[in-house]
């Protein structure tokens, strides 16, 4: 008969970690006596951080007697007291190998459900002083599992723990936890997690995407710390960079020039996913090469790749490009990659842009054009006025041969349209204009433009019915960080790291513009992300979740500890690893 030994409850805290605040639930402490177990937590308990615990699918955390002794052995130690795993219930009994998702339990007067193990986290390890901690617990099959409250009531240790209804398909804890975290996933298990309905949905949706990516034709995917990134597929092309020749330069707007890049060699290049971007590096007035980034404007089956590019007031590379640059010069690219990318299929297809963010889904509507699709179509562009609309002509012509196609473009500095253009409108698109163009709910839409336009229309379309998976959003800074826990800081923009610079291998954060030597100092590629301030994503801080899995652009790095499943080829896992030679990252 299994038995709680010990409830563990504690209010979230702020921590000093790093030079930074964390505001956490994760150091608990046993309690006297009876309590009360409520749908959401137990009275006197709190979660930190309830974007990854807590909630109805994990109001309770469970951690074993003998996982306990086993940790002890392990990292000898010999001061781990109860709730010191961030559990609440203590117990003696019920074994990750055997519970399975979906089993209920009576413990005192409240009835449990089983829903998943516990997701793997930087904080166990904060708490218990031991970093690698999160990747111990999913390498040795003992992370811990999770309880929904199915009925309230008063718990305390001693209380007798009773299965009331084993879990259907009899998957257990620890091999639930193995299929998403560990290689060689078996197909049988993963399907017969699909059939649990206690599990819960954050689980579920990665153990779709990974049965989507078994089947035939399917690319491949990867859980992403349940949902939280999505692994893009290994794309053709050359590692690293290359030299292309400019083949010409056309003007598009007072602004805005389109470079059209051919092989030096005459060899053909390798076709483009329209959406796709390519990485740029030149020394633009400086000993230091510096690496941006630009979508492929052009259809991706082109003999030439074109890119265009705007020129900023102070954008050192846009201003070399615009004013320096010539036919015949020569400029070091990396193969396209990205996944903001048209997907094929049969619903509507929304393409959404703003200045220069029409050269993404500009590549979209180049393929959409030349397969003569018949997918209902919708172009939806904003620019400042006429002068500055870049590809017009292009698009308007391109739009034509689609007989689904539905133009809007908005001028927002603009006088009233000229007679016959009645795809013309003054103004912005608020969220009434574009419920008036018809756009259809089943539709796959594309984002291109500032962050605050994405953001703002991505909202519109969310309202207006649209599922979240089916917006998908471009931009070329730095993405949104995911530092789970973390108290917010006022922004800061990239910089190189402070004190004297190191002495390795240089390391270019491509989105951000961004290069310096490595230096130890730092312990891993994130780590000197953060010391540059750039936005960085991550979880488990130890190679598990794949939350921080980045592009590697070109360059070779080595893992300081070994990832328990490694990333594709032609991305790194940038919390555990530092550069072996000359590093560029999608960062």
């Amino acid at each position: 008969m299994a038995t709680l030994l010990s409830v563990n409850v504690g209010m979230p805290r702020d921590v000093a970690w790093q030079g930074r605040t964390v505001h956490t639930g994760a150091w608990k402490s046993p309690v006297d006596g009876p309590r009360t177990v409520r749908r959401l937590n137990i009275d006197g308990d709190g979660q930190g951080d309830l974007a990854g615990h807590g909630g109805e699918m994990r109001a309770v955390l469970v951690y074993q007697l003998d996982s306990y002794r086993y940790w002890q052995k392990h990292l000898g130690r010999d001061d781990l007291s109860f709730g010191m795993f961030g559990e609440n219930f203590t117990v003696d009994g019920l074994p990750d190998d055997d519970v399975c998702i979906g089993d209920r339990y009576r413990i005192g007067e409240a009835e449990f459900e089983v829903t998943q193990p516990r997701v793997t986290c930087y904080r166990v390890g904060l708490r218990l002083g031991e970093p690698t901690m999160a990747s111990l617990l999913v390498a040795h099959h003992r992370p811990g599992f999770y309880l929904r409250v199915l009925t309230e009531g008063g718990v305390q240790a001693g209380d007798e723990i009773t299965l009331t209804r084993k879990g259907p398909e009899a998957l257990s804890v620890a091999d639930t936890d193995a299929l998403l975290y560990l290689p060689d996933r078996d197909p049988a298990k993963l399907r017969r997690a699909l059939n649990i309905p206690a599990l819960s949905p954050g689980w579920q949706q990665s153990f779709r995407e990974l049965a989507a990516a078994r089947q035939p034709g399917r690319e491949p995917g990867w859980p992403g710390g349940l949902g939280t990134a999505q692994q893009p597929r290994e794309e053709p092309g050359w590692p690293g960079f290359k030299p292309m020749r400019v083949a010409r330069i056309v003007p598009e707007t007072p602004t805005i020039s389109s470079i059209y890049l051919n092989t030096t060699d005459g060899t053909p290049l390798p076709e483009a996913r329209p959406g796709q971007y390519l990485s740029v590096r030149l020394a633009a007035g400086d000993t230091t090469p510096t690496v941006r980034s630009y979508s492929l404007s052009s259809a991706p089956s082109a003999d030439a790749y074109r890119i265009s590019v705007k020129h900023e007031a102070r954008g050192k590379v846009s201003a070399y490009i615009h004013d320096t640059l010539r036919a015949g010069d020569l400029l070091d690219i990396a193969s396209p990659r990205g996944t903001f990318v048209l997907a094929e299929g049969t619903r509507p297809v929304v393409l959404i842009s703003a200045g220069i963010g029409a050269t993404p889904v500009l590549a979209m509507l180049h393929r959409l054009a030349a397969a003569r699709d018949p997918r209902p179509l919708w172009w939806i562009h904003v620019a400042h006025d006429r002068a500055h609309h870049a590809f017009a002509d292009e698009t308007h012509a391109l739009l034509a041969q689609l007989p689904g196609a539905h133009e809007h473009v908005y001028y927002t500095a603009e006088a009233a349209p000229r007679p016959g253009e009645h795809h013309i409108d003054q103004g912005r698109p608020t969220a009434s204009k574009l419920v008036a163009t018809g756009i259809p709910t089943d539709a796959d839409a594309y984002l291109c433009g500032p962050s605050a336009f994405m953001d703002d229309l991505g909202r519109v379309l969310r309202d207006h019915g649209l599922r979240p998976e089916r917006i998908h959003t471009e931009q070329f800074s730095a993405l949104p960080a995911i530092n789970p826990g973390v108290t917010p800081t006022a922004a800061v923009p990239p910089h190189r790291p402070p004190g004297p610079p190191g002495t390795g291998p240089l390391v270019t954060f491509a989105r951000s513009g961004i290069t310096t030597p490595w230096s130890p100092a730092h312990a891993s590629l994130l780590g000197l992300a953060e010391a540059c301030d750039i936005p960085t994503r991550w979880s488990c801080r130890t190679g598990v979740c794949h939350t921080c899995v980045t592009h590697l652009v070109s360059g070779d790095i080595t893992y300081t500890t070994p990832p328990l499943e490694p990333p594709e080829t032609g991305t790194v896992l940038v919390c555990c690893s530092e550069p072996a030679t000359e590093v560029v990252l999608d960062l």
